[in-house]
């Protein structure tokens, strides 16, 4: 699996999450379900093909912790971010996204609405 980094360009963080790039059907059906942890530097970007609201829905089902939920727009903007509750049926965009970034909760303030970020590759 190809892994990256996330670059805040609007703000600095103290370290930039080091993530797995899920854009394959079956890499972002598997996402984070069934998954006893994560580390505070892992998480999870899913790829779309185009800016949807529907498309970059996401649910919370089997997934056993929160997490941090970042939608970005495909001009690396952040459209929108919530704070995703395990369990949960489903969590929509405000805005449409192309990219869904799941990180651990305590990166919640590192990521804010109008924020432009980059992928690096490792």
């Amino acid at each position: 699996m190809k892994k990256v980094y996330v670059l805040n360009q609007s703000r600095s963080i103290a370290s930039n999450p080091y993530v797995t790039y899920c854009d394959s059907f079956l890499t972002q059906l598997r996402g984070l379900m069934f998954t006893s942890r994560l580390a505070c530097d892992e998480g999870l970007i899913l790829v779309g093909r185009r800016n949807s609201r529907l498309d970059s829905s996401i649910h919370m089902l089997f997934v056993n912790f929160d997490l941090a939920v970042v939608w970005i727009n495909s001009e690396m903007e952040v459209v929108d971010r919530r704070l995703a509750k395990s369990w949960r049926p489903a969590y929509f965009p405000r805005r449409p996204a192309r990219y869904v970034l799941e990180i651990h909760p305590d990166r919640w303030d590192e990521f804010q609405i109008h924020d432009i970020l980059m992928f690096q590759n490792a």
